[in-house]
């Protein structure tokens, strides 16, 4: 965790204000919006409830859960930017053990709108539930949208280390240059967070689970680290950042923690306020987050839960043995 040296608590407001670094509303997110001027946001991140019947929803049909969603995003539309970005952040919807992929049922709406999707990214954990008729799910998606083809991508900010950086080009008119850039490389389409960042768009992030440093009540929480590489890459410092689904505001700090200002909503007060006593430890020094590009925690097998079982060993055994031999028993 790193501490925020000589930084004094922003005023957090309630409702929005052109001259404001911090806004959180406690309400209607279309109430909020509403207090938006036109192209006024550089980046809106977020996730959405997914319909899922937490605490937090009420669930409904699909197809009404995507009208009303598609009525709030044509709000985002207009407080966005022209060259600004849009970061989608989803899972899927499971009804009657059928799954729903709602970052394709959501694409369309963002299509009539204008918007041009740029990447499709992977966010992949390790944690989650375990299905028992069909392969558990371990990943959720970010559609990443520009409004325009002049957008803003800042790759110095997203370079990774190369993993050849003495390669030289071997023909041509640049023969025995070097190829690459000395400040890394563009990352490619498949990111994964393992041991080094910004490797592939298979982003291997931990979800917030209970040992977490993050973790609050919230049960659908999402790391900091996950939103701070947009914020990065799509944003300057001092541009807005708006989460219109704030929760208990990662997205709000990863913005925050970067030196972007934040506009952010929930309709529950509870998560309202854990947000803003995130925000105000994060001033003071005492919050707890994930550096971005930490390691993913691999298991040595010398731990017991990475161990297993005495009552497991046999059968492990046999399948191990069956394995081998190419054959299985139905």
């Amino acid at each position: 965790m790193s501490l925020p040296l000589f930084q004094s608590p922003k005023p957090i407001h309630d409702h929005f204000k052109s001259d404001a670094a911090i806004v959180l509303f406690n309400g209607n997110v279309q109430d909020l919006l509403a207090e938006i001027p036109d192209k006024t946001i550089q980046l809106v991140i977020t996730s959405p409830p997914y319909n899922l019947g937490k605490d937090y929803e009420h669930r409904v049909d699909i197809e009404k859960y995507l009208e009303k969603q598609t009525e709030i995003i044509a709000e985002l539309y207009r407080v966005l930017k022209d060259g600004g970005s849009l970061c989608w952040q989803v899972g899927n919807f499971v009804e009657d053990g059928e799954v729903y992929p709602l970052d394709i049922l959501y694409y369309g709406i963002f299509k009539k709108l204008g918007l041009n999707l740029r990447n499709r990214i992977i966010w992949r954990f390790g944690h989650g539930l375990h299905a028992s008729k069909r392969f558990s799910g371990r990943y959720e998606t970010i559609l990443w949208f520009t409004k325009g083809d002049k957008y803003l991508f800042n790759l110095d900010s997203v370079r990774v280390p190369s993993k050849y950086p003495g390669k030289r080009h071997f023909k041509g008119e640049k023969k025995g240059q070097l190829s690459g850039n000395p400040l890394g490389k563009n990352p490619s389409d498949v990111w994964e967070v393992v041991l080094q960042d910004w490797e592939q768009e298979i982003w291997d992030i931990p979800n917030v689970k209970a040992n977490h440093p993050e973790k609050t009540e919230h049960p659908c929480q999402y790391p900091i680290e996950l939103v701070e590489r947009c914020v990065l890459a799509l944003t300057n410092e001092d541009d807005w950042v708006l989460d219109p689904f704030a929760g208990v505001g990662s997205s709000l700090l990863a913005a925050i923690k970067n030196n972007r200002r934040v506009v952010g909503s929930d309709k529950e007060k509870e998560y309202c306020q854990l947000a803003q006593e995130r925000i105000l430890a994060y001033f003071n020094g005492t919050l707890g987050y994930r550096q971005l590009g930490t390691p993913v925690y691999q298991p040595t097998g010398k731990d017991s839960v990475s161990q297993i079982p005495d009552e497991w060993k046999s059968a492990y055994q046999q399948n191990q043995l069956l394995d081998g031999k190419g054959e299985y028993k139905k």
